[in-house]
């Protein structure tokens, strides 16, 4: 039998024990605790750098894709043969397309630095879009809006058949009215257009943008037969500008409405 003494003296090694014990679990239920926050701490981290990189899913938008660039090492494709030594090209940019597209862009600038001609030849790729009015992008040449509107101003023929004529159905007060132009060709896919605000008359400005495409030529094909093949054929029609002449087939935009391509 245990004396009294015996178990009194145990008493407070029990009670360290018991202390002991109560502390390891209150140690190890924090790190647990400590442990348990940190990975969630972790999961929000890797969840937020998700969503950030992740589109917006609230914007109905597609993402951005990219556009057109200016391709600095590409060679110029086209030219406009001279009349004398004083007509020359004042700027040839090439743009290309992610999606197989290429531009090549023809600018003159008169007096007062202001626009006073432009050409494109784009060689259609994937990016072409069918339902997008083909005089937007005309009226965007012109420096007016991509909604404005534009009215037919007849025909003229060249060497690559007849060419729709465009002007700007509402003219600011005192400036010159330009006349734009629209000639495009299934196959191979191209489309040539621009603006002329050369010549103080309608007839002066249908023979300017007349003759600059009949001198219209094309230095390399870029490895395209058909294109060659219909610059080739373009180039038996050709004829020799006369300012004095004008090449309309039709006189205005009341005369005719005209379907199908242009």
């Amino acid at each position: 039998m245990q004396s009294p003494e015996a178990s009194t003296a145990a008493t407070p090694t029990q009670i360290h024990l018991a202390l002991a014990n109560f502390a390891d679990e209150v140690v190890g239920t924090l790190a647990r605790l400590f442990a348990y926050v940190g990975v969630l701490a972790l999961f929000a981290i890797l969840g937020l750098a998700a969503l950030g990189q992740l589109p917006d899913l609230r914007d109905d938008e597609p993402a951005e894709r990219p556009g057109w660039s200016m391709a600095d090492r590409s060679h110029p494709a086209f030219a406009i043969s001279r009349n004398d030594s004083s007509d020359k090209t004042v700027a040839y940019t090439v743009l290309r397309h992610p999606q197989g597209g290429r531009k090549d862009v023809m600018r003159w600038i008169g007096e007062a630095d202001k626009p006073m001609a432009a050409l494109e030849i784009y060689r259609e790729g994937d990016e072409f879009d069918v339902a997008r009015p083909a005089t937007a992008d005309l009226a965007i040449q012109m420096g007016l809006d991509a909604a404005a509107p534009l009215e037919q101003a007849g025909l003229i023929d060249t060497k690559f058949g007849p060419v729709v004529l465009f002007r700007p159905g509402i003219t600011a007060k005192g400036t010159r009215p330009c006349l734009g132009y629209l000639k495009r060709n299934e196959d191979p896919a191209l489309q040539i257009s621009g603006f002329s605000c050369q010549g103080d008359t309608l007839p002066a400005q249908r023979a300017a943008i007349a003759c600059t495409l009949n001198r219209l030529t094309q230095l390399a094909s870029g490895n395209e037969p058909k294109l060659a093949e219909l610059f080739a054929h373009a180039e038996l029609k050709r004829r020799a500008c006369d300012p004095a002449a004008s090449s309309d087939w039709l006189l205005g935009a009341a005369n005719a409405q005209l379907r199908g391509a242009l």
